[in-house]
């Protein structure tokens, strides 16, 4: 490990990966700063700009080869309320794509970034966690858990909602817990889906499958964390309330992979960067499971440093601060309106005030009636 680097990238999820690439896709000499980890047993749905930055970046090959096009979107309001929504679909032949974006596996990922950085001179990858860091006289200096002392210009935070990087940084973070939790298993379904993401709204959260490939779906089921930990308690109870949740749609399902349970949380920041430290990612942003909006967020983070990164002169005085500067105010516009778009859509849907339902219901009459709302809508949710 070099005691000085241009560019050091704490974090070892996929965002902290491909920005890796990136900073080295730039020409500056990388760290990757990032702990060995078990497997990520989730899936991500990546909209079509997501998905077109990481061919262009060189960190995945043909989509079809890793992951399932997505190319209907159907949203059904199984509440029992007053104000109901209308069922609502979307196709992505009605907007000109063939698919809006694709499922992939988040481990299939991983391995192809893994693959693409090995391929990089000038990245190194170091199995470490940062114990702390400060700067001083213009850089940052860095202590590993292992013992290890280096400095770096830029330093980057991947590290997710807990994040060393942020906290050396002095950026302020805001958080609110929900009383909500998210499950997420792989299940075989009676009858496939046909590149439909179905997502049920209940109450307390929506129950969501995503294709998977043949008949397998991914299962993202939002309810309160004491629900969830009873449903899965038992496992044919388990399998009957994926049935009556499903509305009985789609035949016998049977549950194909471990389920995991993790507590939901908004996480936001005023500004992304600050003298020569910027966020990526779960250091910089966090939500609901809703939306499909939170590594496809990540990936434009990337993508936005990527531009900075390109821009710079790193022969110049002050580079990594110019660099933090400017990423943090490209950044600031997408955050906000994200922020505000998926906190709006899950605190109307757990909401139980007429006001609230009716909006919610309305919103969706328009998306479901009006051409121009419904186009806005899709561009908005494809990260354009």
């Amino acid at each position: 490990m070099a005691n000085h680097t241009q560019i050091a990238v704490i974090g070892g999820g996929l965002v902290g990966k491909a920005t890796a690439v990136a900073a080295a896709n730039a020409g500056f000499s990388t760290l990757h700063v990032a702990p060995e980890a078990p497997a990520d047993r989730r899936t991500s749905a990546l909209m079509g700009p997501s998905v077109d930055y990481m061919v262009q970046a060189g960190l995945i090959g043909d989509p079809e080869v890793l992951g399932v096009p997505l190319s209907r979107i159907r949203i059904i309001d199984a509440t029992n309320r007053l104000l109901r929504a209308p069922e609502t679909v979307f196709s992505a032949s009605e907007f000109g794509h063939r698919a809006f974006g694709w499922n992939f596996a988040n481990a299939r990922l991983g391995e192809s970034f893994s693959r693409v950085g090995a391929g990089r001179e000038n990245l190194d990858l170091h199995a470490a966690t940062l114990k702390s860091a400060k700067r001083a006289e213009g850089v940052w200096h860095l202590e590993l858990d292992d013992g290890g002392m280096l400095t770096t210009d830029l330093l980057v935070g991947a590290d997710g909602k807990g994040s060393s990087v942020r906290k050396a940084a002095g950026i302020a973070v805001r958080e609110r817990k929900f009383d909500q939790a998210a499950l997420v298993c792989d299940l075989e379904l009676g009858r496939g889906l046909d590149g439909e993401s179905v997502e049920f709204h209940y109450p307390n959260g929506p129950f969501t499958l995503v294709p998977a490939g043949g008949n397998r779906a991914n299962l993202v089921w939002i309810d309160k964390l004491e629900m969830l930990e009873d449903a899965r308690r038992e496992p044919e109870r388990f399998v009957s309330l994926l049935n009556e949740k499903s509305l009985n749609l789609f035949g016998a399902i049977s549950v194909a992979s471990p389920n995991f349970v993790f507590p939901l949380s908004v996480l936001s920041v005023d500004v992304a960067g600050r003298d020569a430290a910027v966020l990526v990612g779960e250091s910089a942003h966090a939500f609901p499971p809703i939306g499909a909006q939170g590594l496809n967020l990540g990936l434009r983070d990337v993508a936005s440093l990527n531009a900075c990164l390109k821009a710079a002169n790193p022969g110049s005085y002050g580079w990594a601060d110019a660099v933090a500067r400017s990423y943090g105010a490209a950044r600031r516009g997408d955050l906000a309106r994200t922020g505000a778009f998926v906190d709006g859509l899950f605190t109307s849907l757990l909401s139980p005030h007429l006001p609230a339902q009716a909006l919610r219901s309305a919103g969706l009459w328009g998306l479901k009636t009006f051409p121009m709302l419904r186009k806005h809508a899709v561009s908005f949710g494809m990260g354009h």
